[in-house]
């Protein structure tokens, strides 16, 4: 029945993603590329905390790794844009991996001190390397090409993302189901309890870190197919912290949530734009409430009413074949 709901979703969604290029304006479909722009991010953070239980912070680092990396390969070469998002996640898959390598002996909130020190130091980079990146004036890019089809408007860039963010989902999906998705879940529950089950610890931890690195980086990418200008303090702290509230309240753990949680939360952020002051104490105040009231998030207390339900409904079963069998 969860299978059939999920497809139903899934369709729902896509026949309206299909119909709104004709009845939408250029700024609507500006907020659908930027909420499918979140979407690969979350579900990338969701990789490597909720699956994985790794709680990383650097997570805007590398998304901004991958805005920088496509950006300049546009200025300098103007190749196909696949391409340069390919290049922007691997470049950001293989520093993650790096920083994975130095991560794995941390745990809890020396791990997140670390990879917050991670990502501080990169915005300091995007700041102050002004040969590169053009510093505190922000870097300004060309439009993406796909086979001589400049994408410059919206419009054009919104099948290819859409495309993108639907590949990545799928992509996740697989990764969950999948023999590489187990071993995530069970670094998660226990790292000894997992190599004392002939897991790799050490190397899981560095895919994972891999993995979302790669998804933030081919976010990156896909942020300049629409967008022309890049600023370092839209890669601050607080966009940390709004990916982080995306998978929080969404529920960690679940895809499910890492999507609505970034739909909801990036549609609230465009709402506060003209309230830049007041963003950072409605964001705190959201999450003060979920977790005094929901701390599992939208999704995973769904989710585990259902686990108990049907782990009720199969005790009541075994109870009835047991009595039915004394009977006899």
């Amino acid at each position: 029945m969860k299978i059939d709901l999920d497809k139903g979703l899934l369709l729902a969604c896509a026949a309206i993603l299909a119909v709104l290029p004709f009845v939408a304006s250029g700024y609507v479909l500006f907020i659908v590329n930027l909420l499918m722009v979140y979407i690969v991010l979350a579900l990338g953070l969701h990789i490597v905390l909720g699956e994985t239980g790794q709680f990383a912070l650097a997570h805007i680092a590398f998304y901004g790794i991958g805005i920088y990396t496509a950006g300049i390969i546009n200025n300098a070469w103007h190749p196909n844009f696949v391409i340069s998002i390919l290049v922007s996640a691997v470049v950001a898959g293989v520093l993650g991996y790096m920083l994975g390598a130095l991560a794995i002996r941390m745990r809890d909130i020396y791990l997140a001190l670390s990879t917050f020190a991670f990502g501080e130091a990169m915005q300091w980079v995007f700041l102050n390397w002004v040969a590169v990146t053009n510093g505190s004036n922000g870097y300004r890019m060309s439009p993406a090409q796909f086979f001589g089809f400049e994408l410059v408007s919206d419009l054009r860039a919104y099948p290819f993302v859409v495309l993108a963010a639907g590949a990545m989902l799928g992509l996740t999906v697989y990764l969950s189901r999948s023999q590489l998705g187990s071993a995530f879940r069970a670094v998660r529950e226990s790292d000894v309890a997992a190599q004392a089950m002939g897991v790799n610890v050490n190397r899981v931890k560095r895919i994972a870190f891999m993995i979302s690195a790669a998804y933030a980086g081919l976010a990156g990418g896909l942020f300049t197919t629409f967008s022309s200008f890049i600023h370092p303090d839209s890669l601050g702290f607080q966009a940390t912290v709004l990916i982080l509230i995306m998978i929080v309240v969404g529920g960690i753990g679940s895809v499910r949530g890492a999507i609505a949680g970034a739909v909801i939360f990036g549609l609230i952020s465009e709402l506060l734009r003209q309230v830049l002051s007041f963003q950072e104490i409605i964001y705190g105040a959201i999450l003060i409430v979920f977790m005094m009231f929901l701390p599992k998030g939208l999704f995973s207390g769904r989710e585990s009413r259902r686990s108990v339900i049907a782990r009720e409904a199969g005790g009541k079963s075994r109870v009835g074949t047991e009595a039915k069998g004394t009977k006899a």
